[in-house]
């Protein structure tokens, strides 16, 4: 059997967990996962998925983006997509595979369009460009059906 390594993950999990002053049971319990399973994630014996850290994490009241980054899912960034990467990861309607897929997708437009800024430029400033791109200029849709401002 290969060699996990999730143990820095259930020692943080652990962590959390006594920090909110909760027995494993009651957070098994609180989290939906079975006691014993919740035991083996904290020994670092089990590799949980997004969904179960989701579940654990909001028993937690922290972040699941804390978790998935603990895990290894998550790269840890300057908030660079973390709330869109934890919703593809959370999402239960689509399998892991799509969820990779859809991640690498995002990733590759990222990449993409890092490679087309101009070095020092403010992407927040671009994407603020980007959102109004006649430049405010042709006036409202109210206007353009006659109607008076």
């Amino acid at each position: 059997m290969a060699s996990l390594n999730v143990g820095p993950l259930g020692e943080y999990i652990r962590e959390q967990r006594r920090n909110a002053q909760y027995s494993l049971r009651q957070l098994a319990e609180a989290a939906g996962v079975s006691n014993p399973y919740l035991s083996q994630i904290e020994r670092g014996l089990r590799k949980p998925s997004a969904e179960i850290l989701q579940q654990i994490a909001k028993a937690l009241r922290i972040s699941a983006e804390t978790l998935y980054v603990q895990a290894g899912i998550l790269e840890e960034r300057r908030g660079e997509g973390l709330e869109l990467r934890a919703s593809i990861l959370a999402d239960p309607l689509i399998n892991e595979r799509q969820k990779q897929a859809l991640l690498a997708v995002y990733d590759a437009f990222l990449k993409e369009n890092a490679a087309g800024r101009p070095s020092g430029a403010d992407p927040a400033t671009e994407a603020a460009g980007a959102a109004d791109p006649a430049g405010g200029v042709g006036g409202s849709t109210d206007e353009h059906r006659g109607k008076a401002p």
